[in-house]
């Protein structure tokens, strides 16, 4: 018989973007924008109790889905959201996201936090925070080219 357990812990991980939080907003609310720094969901329905849903990973190496439902969005400030994530068919753990974007005078600064409970030592918060950290590097290389230039007055 296998040995079952959990560890819950906490991450937080702040940026700051060149560009005003309604961009960067936008880098997490539109599919096609997301697409360029995130894995492509299959779907996308970004609403209060919407999903967010993708399978992928490393060429011959596991398949991960993420599973994501929105639970409170504040445009231009805040998105809130949970999700499952599996590799192949065992779930490895599941999280609360929160997403804050604060305006900064040189733009926006994004503040990440990441509540999770990681199952059966599949996954760590140290794993996950490094990934996510790349993601989040990610976008703000994509950030300028996302979208129109912003127009100055």
């Amino acid at each position: 018989m296998s040995k079952h357990f959990a560890t819950h812990d906490t991450f937080v991980i702040e940026r700051n973007y060149g560009a005003a939080p309604a961009r960067v907003f936008a880098a997490w609310s539109d599919p096609a924008a997301k697409s360029k720094w995130f894995p492509k969901a299959e779907a996308f329905e970004f609403r209060v109790g919407g999903r967010e849903f993708n399978r992928g990973g490393p060429p011959g190496g596991p398949v991960y889905t993420f599973d994501a439902c929105y639970q409170e969005i504040v445009p231009n400030e805040r998105i809130v959201y949970s999700y499952t994530m599996d590799q192949g068919d065992v779930r490895i753990s599941v999280s609360v996201t929160t997403v804050e974007f604060k305006e900064t005078e040189q733009g926006t600064k994004l503040i990440y936090t990441e509540q999770g409970v990681f199952l059966d030592g599949h996954d760590t918060a140290a794993q996950r925070e490094h990934g996510t950290k790349i993601m989040l590097d990610k976008l703000g290389e994509e950030l300028p080219d996302m979208f129109e230039p912003e127009k100055t007055q």
